[in-house]
Parts: C-alpha cells; structure tokens; sequence
C-alpha cells in the first residue's frame, strides 16, 4: 500500500455551515472539558439541555436493543458539533454518547444557546442550516438501511466512510481509520458473519481490498450502483 498523506484526508466538519465569525461566538460561550477514551458524555435517559463541538478526539453515536445489541448510528471527529436541545419541552436522549478517543470537548449550555441566538439573528439563521444538515443525515441513513438491504447499507458505509476519513490516491481511496467486521456490523445492523461474507463478495467484485486491515476502495461507481447513490454533498454522505 502506498504511503499515507494524512493532508489528503477527506475532513468535512458539520459546522462547515457557520461563518468564521459566528463560530467563534458559539466557542466563546463553551467551557471545555477532557474527556477519557471509553468514558461518556451523556446515557439514554439524560437530559437534553446540552450542545458538544469536539475540539480533538472522536465521538460515536449509539443506540441499544431490547437484546444488549449496541448500533453505531453517528462517528463524530474534530470540529464536529453534536446533541440536542428543546426549546419548547423537557425531553430526554435516546442514544448514549461514548468517547472512542481521548477528547477535549467544548459543551453549550442550552440557555447559553438560546440566549446567544437572539441577540445574532444571523447566527440563528446558520443554527437552522446546521439542524437542517443533521435531519437530512439521519434521513439518508435510514434510507440507506431500510430500502436497499444490508448489501446496499453496507456499500452506503463504506462510501460514508471514504468520505470522512478517506485518503485519495491515484486510482483507489483509502479508508485511513480501521474498523472490525464487528464494528461495520453494527453500523448497518447486520451481524459480523454477513458482513464478513458481503466484503468477500465485494472483493472478488475488485470493489474493495483489504490491507494491513485498512478498506481501500477501487470502484466506487460499483458501491454507489448498489446503493442507488443520489450524489449527496460530502457534509452529509459521511460518518
């Protein structure tokens, strides 16, 4: 494989929607905090009064089954801001927040927030675009696993993860993160045993390979036919 240049890591931030000067407004009402690798931010059941925006480090967005079953549905990196605050109602999270690196994190308080957006009308304007940019993500992702089956969703992640942490190379992409079987499985909602078999298949396709446990991707117009990719910005096909 080829020598990695991390300069060539695809990094599209959620907050790309704010200007400069506005998100320096939203960093001068944060305190930070660190925050330890396997450690949480927030439970099912917590309290939804509270924004996040990742100064360094990696965050993974779960959901648990009925069964113990653990789903990834969000892999937020530096620059990214995540949570959810309700101006109208007391409501509670209904994912966990887990630390998957050692982080710095800069927390809003929803009051804070609330006070900051009235006083800047545009900013408020860009807080609508970003919560618009978070719904069409949960949108395609659901899409992406409840239309095309777990072939497709898993054609959908490997995309979704060329997108975030991909290294762009002469005729391939590289995935700079590693990943399991295990995890990609819980990305999709499938089971370590069909996602070994899907990659298989993807391999003998001369889709993907594999090396050094690092997903390279060598036909990516193969992975977008499977999924009936509809060209979504990078901003939202992403982890």
């Amino acid at each position: 494989m080829s020598t990695i240049n991390s300069s060539n890591v695809c990094n599209v931030r959620n907050t790309e929607c704010f200007s400069a000067d506005n998100l320096v407004k939203l960093q001068q009402i944060m305190y930070e905090t660190k925050v330890a690798s396997g450690s949480h931010l927030f439970w099912e059941g917590d309290t939804t009064d509270k924004l996040y925006f990742i100064k360094s480090g990696r965050v993974k967005i779960t959901k648990s089954s009925d069964e113990g079953r653990q789903f990834i549905l969000y892999m937020y990196q530096e620059g990214d801001m995540f949570g959810q605050v309700d101006p109208f109602r007391k409501s509670f999270h209904v994912f966990n927040a887990e630390i998957i690196e050692d982080s710095v994190v800069g927390v809003i308080l929803q009051k804070d927030l609330e006070v900051l957006l009235w006083q800047n009308g545009d900013l408020a304007v860009e807080f609508m675009k970003w919560m618009g940019l978070i719904h069409r993500m949960t949108q395609t992702k659901f899409r992406d696993l409840m239309m095309f089956g777990k072939h497709g969703a898993l054609c959908s992640l490997l995309i979704r993860l060329a997108n975030t942490y991909g290294i762009e190379q002469v005729n391939h992409i590289c995935i700079s993160k590693v990943h399991t079987n295990t995890e990609l499985a819980d990305m999709i909602g499938a089971t370590r045993e069909s996602v070994n078999r899907m990659l298989s298949e993807l391999r003998k396709a001369n889709a993907i390979k594999i090396e050094n446990g690092h997903i390279i991707v060598e036909d990516l117009q193969y992975l977008r036919d499977i999924c009936h990719c509809e060209n979504c910005p990078k901003d939202i096909c992403r982890m």
